[in-house]
């Protein structure tokens, strides 16, 4: 008889200890569940983020080539105003010059 209630206290104890360790474990894989589906969401969140910063990241890009190429444009057509403006300068000289030197021959007429 002692035997039985001590193999039938010890059995009740370990069931109560085993069922109490079942339902720690369900809650522990459950929170574990709900916060690697809240990873998941992040994730997914920061993927569509960094797909979106990428996308403007290359429009921003192709901005900066475009303007890139426009500023040698500007830069070529600066060199090239520059070099047609000194040619107008040397050429207004020259004709000052002339203009000089027809003056003192009318002078020298008169």
């Amino acid at each position: 008889m002692f035997w039985e209630w001590s193999l039938l206290s010890i059995l009740s104890i370990l069931s109560i200890y085993l069922f109490v360790k079942m339902f720690y474990f369900k809650s522990i894989t459950s929170k574990e569940k709900r916060s690697n589906d809240m990873m998941k969401l992040t994730l997914q969140e920061a993927e569509i983020l960094i797909r979106k910063y990428q996308i403007q990241l290359q429009r921003a890009l192709g901005n900066v080539d475009i303007l890139s190429e426009e500023l040698t444009k500007l830069r070529n057509e600066l060199k090239v105003l520059k070099s047609r403006n000194s040619k107008h300068r040397q050429e207004t000289d020259r004709l000052n010059g002339k203009i000089k030197a027809l003056e003192n021959r009318i002078d020298a007429l008169l």
